[in-house]
């Protein structure tokens, strides 16, 4: 079962909590981070990208970068930026964005049940990718990245939190610049903290990475890497927690850089021995079901549907990005793997249609795929059986900030 925690948050004062909070790390390059961050000092990038604060000429995995880290840290401390929760408590995190809500609890995770699949993981992650975090833990003693887990509804921790958001006046709550609503409410009775604790010990079976593969992974490597001088606050990670009913997976779009060879018509003859092709014209198309795909290329939209025999009805063979590699990447594209093969790129549905015609229209990209999104049962069911899902196969919105709750693994 779960095992979870209350912590000791290290976060900001109230008046400073929109300028402190950031996007997360990683949806950031470091000349993005810092536009973001220029002329506000309390950005939380100054800590998760601190190479913003160093010459540009700086590897961006440079020891240098995360002693920056460290000592901009102590210094959002020292300025009063940043203080320590006396008391170790839950929080309440509720997103808001184009009008639907979403409620998580943040705690801390057991590394044991990461170690042990009682939190599961549907991704493959990348050693030079947990290795920038691994450093930057291990330098900052902070995990200043929030791990996005899921969890299968339980009504009685939905009523927990439900009376406790309807009863209890919130720390933070704020609109930031992307119009995505943050307001966050601390648990600190000790009764009803409690009561969560041994809900979720006894109540709920497994929880489910839906972000934050890299994150996780680094926590328990720096764990093991502190070993005998790991602290108790090491054995555990900082997570939020969602209940399935509440989330929202998007599209994660592919673009290519060329048709191997092929002129478009010869590229189209072959799509056809596998999907009904339908000619769209100039009206973009965002697929309305599974098995269904848009195509952008030489500047029309076709509509996909898979014939039977594209795929299976396991939980890998089901998905549509395994149908999409299967049918036309590998064979017809010669895109073998798309972890590593520099000729395909990836688009958050978050960036919209337009994104994938604007690449295409650029000459960057020969063509795109518009995908429908994996669902919340699939993405379980994939973790379940202990199966991995093809790269880039989940986009989670509305992010959480960081720097709005941080754990501290030693001070």
């Amino acid at each position: 079962m779960a095992i979870i925690k209350p912590f000791k948050a290290l976060r900001p004062q109230a008046q400073l909590a929109k300028q402190v909070a950031s996007r997360p790390y990683d949806v950031l390059n470091s000349a993005e981070a810092k536009v973001e961050a220029q002329g506000n000092p309390s950005s939380f990038l100054h800590i998760t990208k601190s190479e913003i604060d160093l010459p540009e000429s700086t590897d961006i995995h440079a020891a240098e970068v995360y002693e920056q880290a460290k000592s901009n840290l102590a210094a959002f401390i020292k300025r009063d930026v940043l203080f320590r929760d006396i008391k170790e408590c839950y929080y309440i995190y509720q997103l808001i964005m184009n009008g639907r809500s979403q409620t998580g609890l943040v705690c801390v995770s057991s590394i044991d049940d990461y170690e042990n699949n009682v939190i599961r993981k549907h991704e493959f992650t990348r050693p030079e990718k947990e290795q920038d975090r691994i450093n930057h833990i291990k330098v900052s003693g902070a995990q200043t990245g929030n791990v996005f887990l899921a969890y299968r509804n339980n009504n009685e921790v939905d009523a927990l939190i439900d009376k406790w958001k309807e009863t209890k006046t919130a720390v933070y709550d704020f609109t930031a610049d992307d119009e995505i609503r943050h307001t966050i409410w601390i648990v600190n009775d000790s009764d009803t903290i409690e009561k969560i604790t041994s809900l979720f010990e006894k109540e709920i079976p497994c929880t489910y990475i839906a972000d934050g593969h890299h994150r996780a992974a680094s926590a328990a490597k720096v764990r093991a890497a502190l070993g005998d001088k790991a602290t108790p606050d090491a054995d555990f990670f900082l997570t939020t927690l969602f209940p399935s009913n509440q989330l929202h997976i998007m599209d994660y779009n592919r673009v290519v850089k060329d048709l191997n060879g092929l002129d478009t018509e010869a590229f189209l003859e072959k799509l056809r021995d596998k999907f009904e092709l339908t000619l769209l014209g100039k009206e973009a198309y965002r697929p309305e079901q599974l098995h269904s795909f848009g195509l952008y290329v030489a500047g029309n939209w076709y509509r996909l549907v898979a014939k039977p025999g594209t795929y299976t009805e396991d939980p890998i063979g089901i998905l549509d990005v395994t149908i999409l590699q299967n049918n036309i990447l590998t064979p017809i594209l010669k895109i073998e793997d798309p972890r590593t093969d520099k000729r395909i790129d990836f688009v958050g549905g978050i960036r919209g249609l337009a994104e994938l015609e604007k690449r295409v229209g650029s000459s960057d990209m020969a063509a795109a795929f518009s995908l429908y999104p994996v669902t919340i049962e699939q993405l379980f069911d994939i973790s379940d059986s202990g199966n991995v899902m093809p790269p880039k196969s989940t986009w989670f919105e509305p992010k959480l900030r960081d720097g709005l709750l941080t754990h501290l693994i030693y001070e």
